[in-house]
């Protein structure tokens, strides 16, 4: 791949400023200043500087963030901050798209990416990926909510049943359970079904890559086993 395609591959800008860039000697590939915007070079395992800071070559990006609150996930926020916000130019340059969504409230793990396929692989209603949330509830649990979430609730406006899976009573108003859908509000509109209110919201696992390390606020770019683990439910847990 020539030096300038690969540049504008990654982020970097248009071609002419990924030209200009290379002229300019910003760039080095092993240590080694390259000039020439036609330099060929193999991208595996590439890695190279940007004005000194260094940069791994990436065909796609696949990336785990713990959503903080007051956040949205859209390009132009209204009344909060964007998740967007929480990127710099060069990833949003490669269209950096949110898996789903959570709402402004919702905190815990958010997956973007720039592969449309991977996310139609996470999104699309006939692939049924398991999601395991954190509940705080207004009211107590009862025994009688566990059945009716896990036997499934109907959902205005929508067809089928919503069921749970998983529906474990962490405390007396704290609850965790698994949906394998992602229609709007589900979580909250599963538990107003059932006589009950969501106060807080957090999504701690999406397939088999579970959240508990990575700081609120946070991201990092996921591993080719990471990604395979948020696809797959049937694969090993891994955690983050």
């Amino acid at each position: 791949m020539f030096l300038e395609k690969m540049l504008q591959s990654q982020g970097f800008g248009s071609r002419k400023h990924c030209q200009q860039l290379i002229k300019n000697g910003a760039i080095q590939i092993q240590n080694e200043v390259v000039t020439d915007p036609k330099f060929k070079l193999d991208t595996q395992n590439l890695v190279f500087s940007v004005y000194t800071e260094t940069f791994q070559y990436r065909e796609k990006v696949y990336i785990a963030l713990n959503k903080p609150q007051d956040y949205e996930c859209s390009h132009q926020s209204t009344h909060h901050f964007s998740v967007f916000d929480l990127f710099d130019d060069v990833l949003m340059n490669r269209g950096l798209q949110t898996v789903g969504r959570l709402d402004q409230d919702t905190t815990g793990l958010l997956l973007l990416t720039d592969d449309g396929q991977f996310l139609q692989a996470l999104t699309h209603p006939k692939k049924h990926v398991a999601k395991v949330y954190q509940i705080q509830t207004a009211d107590p649990i009862t025994d009688d909510q566990i059945q009716q979430l896990e036997q499934g609730v109907e959902l205005r406006n929508e067809k089928g049943i919503f069921a749970a899976t998983d529906v474990l009573r962490l405390a007396e108003y704290a609850l965790q359970m698994t949906v394998h859908q992602g229609v709007y509000h589900q979580v909250k509109r599963m538990l107003a079904a059932v006589g009950n209110k969501v106060e807080s919201l957090h999504r701690a696992q999406v397939g088999q890559l579970a959240l508990k390390e990575l700081v609120e606020g946070e991201w990092v770019y996921l591993t080719e086993d990471q990604v395979n683990a948020a696809r797959n439910s049937q694969n090993e847990q891994i955690v983050i």
